[in-house]
């Protein structure tokens, strides 16, 4: 049986180790991941977007200048002159086939009421707020990095115990199999022994697999081949920060969350909007100008009839008509300022929340590595006792089971210890 599973693993194995292998820490996965995440070219797009509107804003500013031509082919045109020639005769009507029209404006916006200048200062608000938005999701995206490089180095190391332990079960398999044979243990006792050899079995396969698909998903968000072996560093796992009081990462939080920023813009936005609606009622100057060309052969010839003049509009339905711009855009604030209410309590609670978690999971890291050292002795004096027929196959066995599982459990708390305390980071902003 032992034979068999060497040759199977051995044969999963080798595919594996003739792939590409890559050497990589935590900031480089977070790195890598930040350039290959779709969720941020999605942000990049909608800033991209938000930039178009300022652009468009700034652009109404600016004066508008029209040029138009028109060449136009006539047919036997009837022209009656109503004009006299000089002798008092009615003049003879010319003969029209063509006519040639040109015609540049210019106009310049000198009072809008505010309107225009609203618009480009909410256009420049809202943009800031999808770049602060994409920051903000920048923290979310690696920490999800983070949790994927902590959940492959945990079934890493889940293998590489269980592969040890294996080896040393297989080996004391062989010696109670010459125990056996020179009647110095009990059948029943070597087949306990090749039973626990065979759940050990079991549980690296699934450990083997937890570890491939770990694999496919961290490459995945890395944007490498599928088929990348990946090689982490555990040093992260020692990183363990001095960790000051929730008061220190709440002033930071409110210091640095980009999507509290983001809203802050958003709100600033909104009351841009509110002025610009009041605006509404206020008419419009626009400074004019114009030239225009005509050449109608026979007929009339036109050049430099240039104009210069002042527009007014004011639309007088402003007088009964209510104003759903100057509503919406105060429905919008009250909104955003229910959100930012709820964004400040939320932090609040996220910093607090986080914070007892790293507390907790350091002190569980404490107290299992506790238990780890306990595993440790109980194995060494249930295996002395054994040895001495002091204790049985089955608590040999037992003991062993229980050393395995401490180590496993030991070294998933300090990676999740050290993973809980980038969460605590990601909530104040700082990751």
């Amino acid at each position: 049986m032992n034979k068999l599973f060497s040759l199977v693993f051995i044969l999963l194995a080798f595919p594996l180790y003739a792939q590409e292998t890559r050497n990589l820490t935590l900031e480089e996965a977070v790195s890598l991941g930040l350039q290959a995440s779709k969720t941020l070219l999605s942000d990049q797009a909608r800033i991209e977007a938000a930039t178009a509107d300022y652009v468009a804003a700034r652009n109404r500013q600016l004066p508008d200048f029209k040029l138009s031509g028109t060449g136009m082919a006539l047919t036997n045109a009837t022209v009656h002159m109503k004009m006299q020639s000089e002798q008092g005769e009615a003049g003879k009507a010319p003969k029209v086939n063509s006519a040639l029209l040109a015609n540049a404006s210019v106009s310049y916006p000198l009072y809008t009421g505010g309107k225009t200048a609203y618009a480009v200062e909410s256009a420049r608000y809202l943009e800031q707020a999808s770049r602060l938005q994409m920051e903000n999701n920048k923290t979310a995206v690696a920490y999800n990095i983070a949790a994927a490089y902590n959940n492959l180095f945990k079934a890493g190391q889940a293998l590489t115990v269980l592969t040890e332990n294996l080896r040393a079960s297989q080996q004391r398999d062989r010696q109670f199999l010459d125990f056996e044979k020179n009647a110095i243990l009990a059948r029943n006792d070597r087949l306990k022994a090749s039973l626990q050899t065979s759940n050990i079995e079991l549980q690296l396969l699934d450990a083997q697999n937890n570890y491939d698909l770990a694999t496919v998903y961290m490459d995945l968000l890395l944007g490498l081949p599928e088929t990348t072996r990946l090689t982490l560093d555990s040093a992260y796992i020692s990183d363990s920060q001095e960790l000051p009081g929730p008061a220190y990462f709440l002033d930071r939080a409110l210091e640095n969350r980009k999507d509290l920023q983001a809203l802050n813009y958003s709100r600033q936005a909104a009351q841009t909007h509110i002025r610009s609606a009041r605006a509404e009622a206020l008419p419009t100057v626009m400074l004019t100008g114009g030239y225009i060309a005509a050449e109608v052969p026979n007929l009339v010839s036109v050049i430099n009839a240039a104009n210069i003049g002042l527009g007014v509009q004011y639309s007088l339905d402003n007088l009964w008509k209510k104003n759903s711009r100057l509503l919406q855009a105060q429905a919008k604030e009250k909104q955003l300022l229910s959100e930012n209410d709820l964004l400040n309590d939320q932090i609040r609670l996220d910093i607090n929340r986080d914070y007892l978690t790293v507390q907790t999971a350091r002190k569980r890291t404490g107290v299992l590595q506790n238990m780890v050292d306990q595993a440790d002795e109980n194995y060494r004096i249930t295996f002395n006792k054994y040895n001495n027929g002091l204790a049985t196959m089955t608590e040999l066995l037992d003991a062993d089971a229980a050393r395995i599982a401490a180590k496993i459990n030991m070294l998933n708390a300090r990676a999740d210890a050290a993973l809980a305390y980038k969460k605590l980071l990601q909530t104040t902003g700082i990751f």
